[in-house]
């Protein structure tokens, strides 16, 4: 998960015309190349439902460990544009490019087109039209679909900082959804919880199961049920 604090009006100035943590604007200006260059979702993703029952099958089934030793430290402090995942080295904020591929109606930065000044989010979870304005506190939140917590459980606990951190800023991993949902959800995973939009079970464990086999992570047996459940509301 992940949450957005509320924007004083002189640092949303800034997010306008310059950039994060300290970039310039002429730096941040530079990223336009590289944003068309950079694709803001990975190739066959999400798969469909036949390869993702297929990736399923081919999951470690195993209980979570070390469970006592995540903390959020662990994947990194905040969001990196330097990994090599999904999205990454576009010189954009990962939350940026959450917002410029999900949002519609979407208005970016005159001198920044890193930054999303507004647009309008179709919410997957709940099916909500939700506004957005760098102006104004948001009601939308970004979500990892397979949060850290239940990442750590199921085997990032053994994997290197870098790693961990690649995995945080994936864009694959990553949707911009309803804040309430997203809390609600928490570490939870797919046997604990799901959209309350029933209509995106199916996309929905189409992404998780596809994050699970891409970083080769490990289920637990009621959480392969509830992916096999949710799959099975794919047309067939």
């Amino acid at each position: 998960m992940g949450r957005r604090p509320i924007l004083t009006a002189a640092a949303a100035a800034l997010l306008l015309t310059g950039c994060h943590h300290g970039d310039t604007s002429t730096a941040r200006a530079s990223a336009a190349p590289l944003m068309a260059k950079v694709p803001l979702s990975g190739p066959g993703f999400p798969p469909d439902a036949p390869t993702a029952r297929a990736e399923l099958k081919g999951l470690t089934v195993q209980w979570g460990r070390n469970w006592q030793t995540y903390r959020r430290e662990e994947f990194g402090r905040y969001w990196s544009d330097d990994t090599d995942a999904v999205g990454g080295r576009n010189g954009c904020d990962t939350r940026d490019d959450v917002l410029r591929r999900d949002l519609s109606d979407l208005r970016e930065g005159d001198r920044n087109p890193c930054v999303v000044v507004s647009g309008v989010l179709h919410d997957p979870y709940t099916g909500k039209e939700l506004p957005y304005s760098y102006r104004r506190a948001s009601q939308i939140e970004t979500d990892h679909v397979v949060a850290l917590g239940a990442a750590w459980r199921a085997g990032a606990y053994a994997w290197t900082p870098a790693r961990r951190l690649e995995y945080a800023n994936d864009l694959d991993v990553l949707l911009a959804v309803d804040k309430q949902a997203n809390q609600d959800k928490g570490s939870s995973t797919a046997d604990k919880w799901r959209p309350p939009r029933r209509a995106y079970w199916c996309e929905y464990a189409r992404r998780y199961t596809g994050i699970k086999a891409r970083y080769t992570l490990s289920v637990t047996p009621p959480e392969k049920t509830a992916l096999e459940e949710m799959l099975g509301t794919c047309p067939q």
